[in-house]
């Protein structure tokens, strides 16, 4: 576009002759320069306003990506929408959810089981099945201590002293299973900086040092690290991956930046890998190091063994989450191509409504499957039922806005169509293939992890602290996802060392139970 010098008399002398209808030779071309103008700064201003949301996003975390949130100034849709799978709002927990309670029965004290009821004197009581219940709760220090003075006794002719035994003949500053277990979950699955720890139990009495934290987490690691290596066997076997990365800090590798040549990998990366099973099975990996997220798949891929089938593979469409190595088929996040169109919702209002409200039917009708507990070949049927009229309708509307120019193909809403469309067969495999998932979601929710603790605690100090790092955050979130209490399972590990030594497989979240002590 050629440029455009005007000056404000030649302006205001074309704006007069246009509002008489005499323009001049040349007018025409100058009023059509400008509207041309004015179409791409708007464009500009637009991907503008779009690139500061996502950067916002970005420093501060989106606000939220639900669909009445984002349509909230819009009023309501008019497809109809199935409401049975909407979430229940945040309340009260039931007295049942609270698994790690300790439990106390309290009986009356005359009156029992089958006695003569003491309110009409003629009819008989008996005990309910579910009981009444009151939950009372308490507060205590994360890390506890106790200090035993011991007793000292001295002959006062040859002056030997002798000193009572602690219990369990303790010695010294002893750190017990549950100490052990507690910093680590504080600080790898709660993102609780060791400096933070130290401070507050500083507060309470019971000084625990920062380099203490460290100390007693390398020593739990020592003991159980066999179980994670044990985990990525196990993961390598599943049906499902999903993974993705994230940006980490690691202060060796980032001083040995300062050496390295042009060309060479200077980025350093946490990624997250989740490994499902069709039995209900998931396990959480992490990696930290200058590995891509394809690299690491890659690698777990070789511990897989020979003769299993392709595994399905989510994540999204950047070519560094795949590599040629690892043999799987592969899907695409709808979640991060409904985010394109989230991202737009200010520019292209209408546009951007249409594909959001689509995909939460799509959504819907997959809730639908799980809350049904449909077997994959079942859920596959009803989303080829329910679901396939709506993705061919959506495909149909985004051939169209292409196809009919109705669209600035370099605008923010024409690129979030462009990438739908040239990801379209991945990112609909679960119309094709059992148990194929929608999003990546589930990786996204274990990488928060990870950022949790980069927020917190900013770094890791060297590669061999980040590998106890990536141990405990795999074993703690994969915990969390079988719904199984992650410091039972530490202790229950680092009890039973030696026999964890011997045989890990014995020892992993769904089966350890069965063999502790």
């Amino acid at each position: 576009m050629e440029a455009l010098n005007l000056t404000e008399d030649e302006l205001d002398a074309l704006i007069e002759r246009a509002e008489s209808g005499r323009l001049a030779d040349g007018d025409v071309d100058t009023i059509k320069a400008m509207i041309n103008a004015v179409k791409v700064l708007s464009r500009a201003v637009s991907d503008k306003a779009s690139s500061i949301k996502k950067l916002l996003a970005m420093v501060f975390g989106p606000k939220t990506e639900k669909k009445d949130k984002v349509l909230k100034n819009r009023p309501p849709g008019t497809r109809n929408q199935d409401k049975s799978t909407t979430i229940k709002g945040h309340g009260r927990r039931a007295a049942d959810d609270f698994t790690g309670a300790d439990r106390q029965s309290v009986t009356h004290g005359d009156l029992k089981h089958k006695d003569t009821c003491p309110e009409c004197l003629k009819g008989i009581v008996y005990r309910l099945k579910k009981p009444g219940r009151v939950i009372c709760f308490t507060g205590q220090v994360p890390v506890t201590a106790t200090v035993y003075e011991l007793e000292k006794l001295r002959c006062n002719l040859c002056g030997m002293v002798f000193t009572a035994k602690a219990p369990e003949n303790r010695t010294g500053r002893d750190y017990d299973a549950s100490a052990l277990a507690m910093i680590a979950i504080l600080k790898y699955g709660c993102g609780f900086p060791w400096s933070r720890l130290e401070k507050l139990q500083e507060s309470f009495g019971i000084p625990l040092p920062a380099t203490t934290q460290w100390d007693k987490s390398e020593t739990a690691a020592d003991l159980i690290y066999p179980v994670f290596r044990e985990l990525a066997y196990q993961a390598a076997q599943g049906e499902v991956f999903h993974n993705d990365d994230t940006t980490m800090k690691i202060l060796s590798l980032m001083k040995e930046n300062k050496d390295r040549t042009a060309g060479e990998r200077t980025g350093i990366f946490t990624t997250g890998i989740i490994s499902r099973f069709d039995d209900g099975r998931q396990i959480a990996l992490f990696y930290t190091g200058r590995n891509h997220a394809g690299e690491n798949i890659s690698d777990l891929y070789r511990k897989r063994d020979a003769g299993r089938p392709a595994p399905l593979q989510m994540c999204d469409a950047l070519s560094r989450n795949i590599s040629e190595a690892f043999k799987a088929i592969l899907c695409n996040c709808l979640t991060h191509a409904r985010r394109n169109f989230v991202d737009e919702i200010d520019n292209f209002p209408d546009e951007a409504a249409y594909v959001i409200e689509m995909l939460a039917e799509v959504y819907c009708i997959d809730a639908r499957t799980k809350e049904q507990k449909m077997s994959p070949d079942q859920r596959l049927v009803y989303h080829k039922k329910h679901s396939g009229p709506l993705m061919t309708e959506l495909e149909a509307w985004l051939n169209r806005q292409t196809d009919e120019n109705l669209v600035e193909p370099n605008s923010g809403l024409g690129k979030a169509i462009t990438y739908m469309k040239n990801h379209w067969a991945k990112l609909t495999r679960f119309l094709e293939i059992p148990g194929a998932p929608l999003d990546n979601n589930i990786c996204e929710q274990s990488l928060k992890r990870c950022i949790q603790h980069r927020k917190n605690s900013l770094f890791y100090r060297t590669e061999h602290g980040a590998f106890i790092g990536d141990m405990f955050m795999s074993l703690i979130h994969t915990c969390r996802l079988m719904r199984i209490n992650p410091l039972d399972y530490l202790v229950t590990l680092i009890q039973n060392s030696s026999a964890l030594f011997k045989d890990p497989s014995k020892w992993l979240p769904w089966n350890y139970k069965d063999n502790a002590l």
